[in-house]
């Protein structure tokens, strides 16, 4: 009959959802994210506002499809958030280390959800209004790209992927962010969206970035992304391909 269980079978868990981004607003600079595809994989966005003068972002890849890696999202989401709040939040927090300890506390939490090793490349950054400057670490993530005028330097990684080493911890750095310039991360998915068996890339990824008018952090997004579309032969995409960017106004 429907709506009764079956005798000794338990239901099987519902999958918890992340919450949405409802990305904070900075002054003098904005913070937004796109994304295209299907929403299958393990693609995850995220930004807070943890103080009066610091916003925390980040961009986590979760190995798997969605459907079977939710819980881990949202275990992750939740490290993120209270625990980036806990460690930033205080005027005098030492930024480096709160940012190597958030870190040290994501690959924790992973490892815990997952049972076991589960493989999650991620970039976190805390963007301090006040000095204009950008604390972060990568994991095994694709490189951020950092574009002021007419140059582009890569942040690459500064630790391994999240999820395969219980001690793993990514070094923090530092990086400035000047008025007019814009900083962008892009998923796997990007990267590896294809035409013909050859990657879009990240070099295809600099030059959108190197032409992108930045008017806004929604607008580089989406100038990217439109590009990635143009180029691959076919849709839909078979992973999902994610773009965040962070612009600081060149009057800021």
């Amino acid at each position: 009959m429907k709506g009764l269980l079956r005798l000794g079978k338990k239901p099987a868990p519902r999958a918890i959802e992340p919450v949405a981004a409802e990305f904070p607003v900075l002054r003098g600079a904005q913070i937004a994210a796109a994304y295209a595809g299907q929403r299958s994989a393990g693609d995850f966005f995220d930004a807070i506002r943890v103080s009066s003068s610091r916003v925390l972002f980040g961009l986590l890849d979760v190995a798997g499809k969605r459907d079977q890696n939710q819980n881990i999202l949202y275990a992750a989401q939740r490290v993120f958030r209270e625990k980036g709040a806990e460690l930033l939040a205080p005027p005098d927090a030492n930024e480096s280390d709160a940012m190597t300890e958030l870190c040290l506390q994501l690959n924790r939490m992973i490892l815990k959800t997952a049972g076991g090793v589960h493989s999650s490349p991620a970039f976190a950054g805390c963007y301090n209004e006040e000095l204009g400057i950008v604390c972060y670490f990568n994991s095994g993530h694709t490189p951020a790209l950092v574009r002021h005028d007419s140059e582009v330097s890569e942040l690459g990684a500064t630790g391994l992927p999240l999820g395969l080493f219980s001690l793993g911890a990514a070094e923090a750095r530092l990086i400035a962010m000047p008025p007019g310039s814009a900083l962008t991360l892009v998923s796997r998915g990007v990267v590896e969206a294809e035409c013909r068996r050859e990657e879009f890339g990240l070099a295809r990824v600099e030059a959108s970035l190197k032409r992108a008018p930045l008017t806004g952090a929604g607008e580089v997004c989406r100038f990217i992304l439109d590009d990635v579309q143009r180029y691959v032969c076919a849709e839909p995409f078979h992973d999902d391909i994610t773009a965040l960017a962070l612009v600081r106004t060149a009057s800021a």
